[in-house]
């Protein structure tokens, strides 16, 4: 055969056509080497714990995030955030990585779907162009931004070095609601939760979190001159109030040092109302809803706009109407408009509406605060802007995209990851769902166990191979929860009347106690809108809900579960010392590393170094607290040890810690034994979180527990461990309410309440009340259809 007829070479640039990592040591990992294919959909599976967030965000994505951040000047790097290359010999082969975790979405109260997805931007557009009457630009559609009005004298050049002074006037028309500021609502402050008028700022009169005299706050208000602080504040005149309560800002020196004095409630309304009130701490938001009555605005009826921006109309619809319309009548009403002038802005528009739809989001709406939205509902709100992008050769990564969502969105959810993959783009998942796995190109599974007991790869191949495998994964791959042959008979009942909020149509359901009681339906058909608004507030009821555990490097299971505090009692009373000895936060602390047990060494705009500290060899304490031994154990040694030998160690003999045995207990119990007592909270995955928030709420106080998807990022084997653990509170006396899609969950419950038959105004009606048993033999609804066929009946 001629040469010229001869099969061309292949070209050495079509040759990257894997992703290769060689030696990762991320968190768990053991020096992991691992070959990923490119413009392929890989599934990373494997026990919560094993290491695939270390491998896929923690290395592949963190990687090429660093990589690219180092293309820009050192000058732009100085504004990004300083990211450190992950612990690995070598990665080749990687694409621009883009990341859609589970992050929460910022709980901004100024924040809803239309503002985070460009939709809003669009509508105001839209509004400025076609709304009759016609009131300006796009910001006059706009509840982030204000009306502004200036006047005053200008200087016009007249030429050959003439000026004339000439009067101007200013204005500028925004969107914002003035009476409210565009937040939607109005607050009322109740007083007496603010201050203690019989009192005097001297003696403590303020009773705001943070607002200690001896802090800063208390410095600044004591010494602004403005009222006496040894006078008790129920004698202060008109104008003493008034500055204590709503001064404007002003500059005043304080100690010498100028700083800028507010009244109180101004200073409440921006440190503690601007932020999502679900999103601050525990004590604020107990003093908020102690101090803070929240009313609808009574001008803009809690539409957050003007009386102009409400008056311009197209069709007879203003913006406000748009965007409190269900996404999919938002969609229809778009399709429906006819002016060619704007086509190209329509078109933008229905593809982002639609891309809510096809992504299982259509029961939204625009002016929904993303505060509110589950983990699930946020993570594809971020997917709707890659839906339609033209971008190729690009690696996307998912964690868990099927969180929150019902058996019948799945089928969905996996087209839209495959559409990704058919354009040429590398697609990685970190998932546990058998219907998600089953997509794959390729798999890719870590374990075998959890923590230390993890980290290396178990198996790479086909979904087929991995069937056949003999790993934690393959054999639960085809695993079927059956139906339980008897169920527990209710105690009593919650009764619920009248049920409106959000979706739900004035609904009436008695909840059984005693029991395991599954509320299920598709996402958005009114789950949580029933039961956290209408029962989570009763007296004895402990609700455990989607939000994400926060906590710095030095936070760890030992003092999230307050496990820490009779701890360092029993170490205190054994050697005669202070507990605070004991803390690495206080006292105990090594002096050069102040207790973090690493030096940081600031480098600019590269990436700073940790080492470890050369002084307490990374253990945080002084070299003489970890002399004091309890049972022959010193506080390093007890920190170091997995939950596990911890509750064991505490159990008995001079160690005996009855409050710190209880909790590792309950640690032990959730699957978490595995775990050191002092592992940073930020090494932790997601599905660890869920269980260490779960073990925490356990030991209160209530009769009645709500579960809020706690199967989230649980492995297929850790979901059985989670039904044990249900099953051991409802045999001990308490109710446990679980809203879940997993139909393990479903098959194991007691009693069903089935919400549907759709999504937002398609849901909202009590479809099935009754057992797992009688929803399968007759299956009407989509519940009853998937939950038969997971169970093969």
């Amino acid at each position: 055969m001629a040469a010229s007829e001869q099969e061309p070479a292949v070209h050495v640039a079509d040759s990257h056509d894997v992703i290769r990592v060689q030696g990762a040591r991320v968190n768990n990992l053991k020096d992991v080497d691992v070959e990923i294919p490119k413009r392929r959909l890989t599934v990373f599976t494997g026990v919560s714990g094993s290491g695939k967030s270390s491998l896929v965000f923690g290395t592949i994505a963190a990687e090429s995030q660093r990589m690219i951040n180092e293309t820009y000047s050192a000058f732009v790097q100085g504004f990004m955030p300083a990211l450190a290359r992950p612990e690995v010999d070598v990665l080749e082969g990687l694409t621009t990585a883009i990341i859609v975790d589970q992050e929460r979405i910022g709980a901004n109260a100024r924040s809803t779907v239309g503002t985070v997805t460009d939709a809003n931007a669009m509508l105001r557009i839209l509004f400025s162009r076609l709304g009759d009457p016609h009131i300006g630009p796009p910001n006059a559609y706009s509840f982030n931004v204000p009306s502004v009005r200036a006047s005053g004298a200008i200087t016009v050049e007249r030429g050959a070095g003439k000026t004339k002074t000439e009067k101007a006037t200013f204005d500028r028309l925004g969107g914002m609601c003035p009476r409210c500021e565009g937040m939607g609502n109005v607050t009322d402050f109740d007083l007496t939760a603010l201050f203690d008028e019989s009192k005097s700022l001297n003696e403590g009169a303020l009773t705001i979190p943070n607002y200690s005299m001896d802090g800063w706050y208390g410095r600044i208000f004591r010494g602004c001159g403005f009222f006496d602080p040894d006078k008790p504040i129920g004698r202060y005149n008109k104008r003493e109030m008034h500055d204590l309560l709503y001064k404007e800002p002003t500059k005043v020196k304080v100690e010498g040092i100028n700083v800028t004095y507010e009244g109180l409630i101004p200073r409440i309304q921006k440190s503690m109302l601007s932020k999502d009130i679900d999103s601050v701490q525990p004590h604020i938001r107990a003093f908020v809803e102690r101090a803070v009555t929240f009313t609808t605005c009574p001008e803009c009826e809690g539409t957050r706009l003007a009386p102009e921006a409400r008056s311009s109309r197209i069709n007879g619809v203003n913006i406000a109407d748009a965007c409190a319309m269900q996404i999919t009548d938002l969609a229809a009403w778009i399709r429906d408009l006819d002016a060619p002038a704007v086509a190209p802005l329509l078109g933008k528009l229905r593809h982002a509406l639609d891309s809510f739809v096809e992504i299982g989001l259509g029961y939204l709406s625009l002016d929904r605060p993303t505060g509110t939205l589950s983990g699930g509902e946020a993570q594809r709100t971020k997917m709707i802007r890659h839906l339609g992008s033209s971008l190729t050769d690009v690696t996307y990564v998912f964690d868990e995209p099927t969180i929150g969502l019902h058996p019948h969105d799945i089928a969905r959810m996996n087209n839209l990851l495959l559409r990704l993959r058919d354009k040429g783009n590398t697609v990685l998942v970190v998932e546990h769902k058998p219907e998600a796995i089953a997509i794959a190109d390729h798999v890719i599974d870590l374990g075998p166990g959890a923590g230390t007991h993890g980290g290396t790869i178990c198996f790479e191949g086909t979904i087929d191979g991995l069937r056949a495998s003999n790993t934690l994964t393959g054999r639960h791959l085809d695993h079927r929860a059956t139906i339980k042959p008897a169920v527990r008979t209710a105690t009593g009942k919650h009764e619920i009347r009248g049920a409106s909020s959000h979706n739900l149509n004035d609904v009436d359901v008695d909840i059984p106690t005693g029991v395991l009681c599954a509320i299920t339906g598709v996402a958005g058909s009114g789950k949580s809108s029933l039961i956290h608004g209408s029962l989570a507030d009763r007296d004895g009821i402990i609700t455990i809900d989607q939000g994400a555990i926060k906590g710095s490097r030095r936070s760890n299971p030992a003092t999230y579960t307050g496990m820490l505090d009779p701890i360092r009692k029993a170490f205190a009373k054994a050697n005669g010392v202070k507990p605070a000895l004991f803390s690495a936060n206080s006292e105990g602390a090594c002096p050069t590393c102040n207790g973090a047990g690493v030096i940081f060494t600031d480098l600019a705009m590269m990436a700073g170094v940790a080492s470890t500290c050369e002084d307490c060899d990374g253990k945080r304490f002084q070299a003489a607290v970890l002399d004091y031994h309890l049972a022959g154990r010193n506080i390093a040694d007890v920190l170091a040890m997995p939950v596990a030998e911890a509750a064991e160690f505490f159990s008995a003999g001079d160690a005996r810690t009855p409050a710190a045995h209880t909790i590792l207990k309950r640690l032990v119990d959730v699957g978490l034994g595995y775990l050191t007592l002092g592992q940073p909270l930020t090494t932790l995955s997601g599905g660890e979180r869920q269980r260490l928030k779960l073990a925490t709420h356990m030991g209160g106080k209530g009769h009645t527990y709500i579960l809020d998807e706690p199967t989230t990022g649980l492995h297929l084997a850790d979901v059985d461990n989670l039904l044990a653990l249900l099953d051991r509170l409802v045999d001990s006396g308490k109710t446990v309410i679980v809203i879940e899609h997993h139909q393990a969950v479903m098959a194991h419950a007691d009693w069903i309440i089935d919400l549907g038959p759709g999504a937002g105004h398609d849901g909202g009606n009590i479809v099935y009340q009754g057992t797992p048993a009688d929803l399968i033999a007759t299956p009407t609804t989509l519940t009853g259809q998937h939950l038969a066929a997971y169970t093969g009946k």
